[in-house]
C-alpha cells in the first residue's frame, strides 16, 4: 500500500454517534430549571438566585410559552406558579402530563392564594410539593431537596 492510499483512508470521517436521551435519564452538570411566573420582578428574583447555586434557569411568563420550552428542552426542575393568566399551573401540569409524563415528576407549585380549595385538592390529588407566597429562599431549596430525594 502507497502512502497515499494510507493517507485517503485516515481522510474518510468516522461515523457520527448520536444518541437519544430518555426522560428517564439523570441530568448531569448543571442543572437546568425553568419557571413559570407571571410577576417579573419575582421571577427575576428566582432566577437571580438560583443561578447564585450553578442552576440553569430559564423564565417563562405563561403556560404556553412554557409549553414551548419543555418541548425543546429537557429541565430538572419545573417551578410554577399556581395562578397565570389564561393557562394556570394544573393547567399547565395536564398539559406536561400528555406530552412529557416523566416531567411530571420534577414539579414545585408555587402560589400566594394560601386557602384556595380548588389548588390544595389539585396538590393533594398529584401528591405535588407547594410553596406558599412569600417564602424564604431556604424553603425553596428544602423543596428542591425533597423534590431530588423524591425521584429517587
Amino acid at each position: 500500500m502507497s502512502n497515499y492510499d494510507s493517507m485517503r483512508r485516515r481522510e474518510i470521517p468516522e461515523p457520527v454517534k448520536t444518541y437519544e436521551i430518555s426522560d428517564d435519564a439523570e441530568i448531569v452538570g448543571p442543572q437546568g430549571i425553568l419557571i413559570l411566573e407571571d410577576e417579573a420582578e419575582f421571577a427575576s428574583q428566582l432566577k437571580e438566585t438560583l443561578e447564585t447555586r450553578g442552576y440553569v434557569v430559564t423564565v417563562v411568563a405563561n403556560g404556553t410559552e412554557g409549553l414551548k420550552k419543555i418541548m425543546a428542552d429537557d429541565f430538572s426542575l419545573i417551578l410554577c406558579d399556581m395562578v397565570m393568566p389564561n393557562f394556570p399551573g394544573d393547567m399547565f401540569y395536564a398539559a406536561v402530563e400528555r406530552v412529557r409524563p416523566k416531567l411530571c415528576q420534577r414539579f414545585i407549585f408555587m402560589t400566594g392564594h394560601q386557602g384556595d380549595q380548588k389548588i390544595e385538592e389539585f396538590i393533594r390529588r398529584i401528591r405535588g410539593i407547594m410553596l406558599w407566597k412569600p417564602f424564604p429562599m431556604k424553603v425553596l431549596f428544602e423543596a428542591i431537596e425533597a423534590l431530588n430525594n423524591k425521584k429517587k
